[in-house]
């Protein structure tokens, strides 16, 4: 059993408080939806539950099981998907899948043929990525974190370029091979988020000046 466990988070910018007093727990197998308008800070919170931008006050803490996992191994046990993440475009998708996995286990043994057929990607594995449309890459970033031997996953608008056969696809892969991870998803559009099971609105939680 995999945990995150966010207590009275806070995060400001200068004298703007992006999110205060955010708690949140999520576990193997829940689905938690961060919701709010634009600039309201989702993706703030993303990179500060990723590790990638430090929490002006608050606690965070991970766990696998009765084991605490320290900021610095945190990594090893995500994977993102989010608009500003870029991929290496001098690689071919057979190039770059094959990089990609000698850091993460496959979360079941895959054959690489499969693999690309349910990325929709079968008459793509020698092409430069740098040849990819916006969304042939963001199907292969969503595909690398579901098909990542990873708890945790965290999704920035993830159907962002992707047409309504995409969408559906996006919802696919969430009921097939989401089941078990701990998945938090930063959206403005419930399409991507009504199967969750708690949504979490960041503007409950914006403070515009230090008090």
């Amino acid at each position: 059993m995999f945990s995150v466990d966010l207590s009275l988070g806070g995060k400001k910018f200068q004298r703007e408080w992006i999110f205060k007093a955010l708690s949140l727990r999520v576990s193997s197998g829940e689905k938690i939806a961060i919701t709010g308008g634009n600039g309201s800070g989702k993706s703030t919170l993303i990179k500060c539950l990723s590790g990638q931008m430090p929490l002006t006050e608050g606690e965070l803490n991970f766990k696998s099981g009765d084991y605490s996992i320290s900021m610095d191994d945190v990594y090893k046990h995500l994977v993102i998907s989010a608009p500003y993440l870029e991929l290496p475009e001098e690689f071919t998708l057979e190039e770059f899948l094959r990089f990609h996995f000698s850091f993460k286990k496959l979360d079941s043994p895959v054959p690489f043929g499969e693999l690309v057929e349910l990325l929709h990607l079968k008459n793509a594995v020698n092409k430069p990525i740098s040849l990819f449309s916006s969304g042939m890459k963001q199907r292969l970033k969503l595909g690398i974190c579901f098909f990542s031997q990873s708890p945790l996953v965290l999704l920035d608008e993830p159907t962002s370029n992707l047409d309504e056969k995409g969408i559906q696809w996006y919802r696919n892969l969430i009921a097939d091979f989401g089941k078990s991870k701990c998945l938090l998803i930063a959206s403005n559009d419930s399409r991507e988020y009504d199967f969750c099971e708690q949504i979490l609105c960041l503007e409950d939680y914006k403070r515009q000046r230090l008090l």
